[in-house]
């Protein structure tokens, strides 16, 4: 059984699982579609060709990088008819997603 995560005095004790899960979240963070996708999401469920009017990149491209932010656990979905709507489900990852871009448009400023 891993050792479990810690933190002692703001410093997180080693933990090869929580690192894992960290480098796991980082790369499903990692490609700037879906890190579009996670914004288009923040405020409510979209279907695919709601998504492709406010992101710019074709249907199969759109649906590889919904497939992999679904198999990462970041987005859920729910059938209605033909449509399939995606909506956020870790708000962890959002949470991240926000304080890094919110911070590079600082620095950017």
């Amino acid at each position: 059984m891993p050792a479990k995560a810690q933190v002692d005095d703001g410093v997180l004790t080693d933990s090869e699982e929580v690192f894992e899960k960290a480098a796991e979240v980082f790369r499903v963070m990692s490609a700037p579609m879906r890190l579009r996708i996670i914004s288009a999401l923040c405020n409510a469920e979209k279907n695919v060709g709601e998504l492709l009017a406010e992101i710019d990149t074709t249907q199969p491209n759109m649906s590889q990088h919904l497939n992999t932010l679904y198999q990462a656990g970041v987005v859920g979905k729910r059938r209605d008819g033909v449509q399939i709507y995606y909506r956020i489900i870790n708000e962890r990852v959002v949470t991240l997603c926000r304080a890094v871009c919110v911070q590079i448009a600082s620095e950017s400023d």
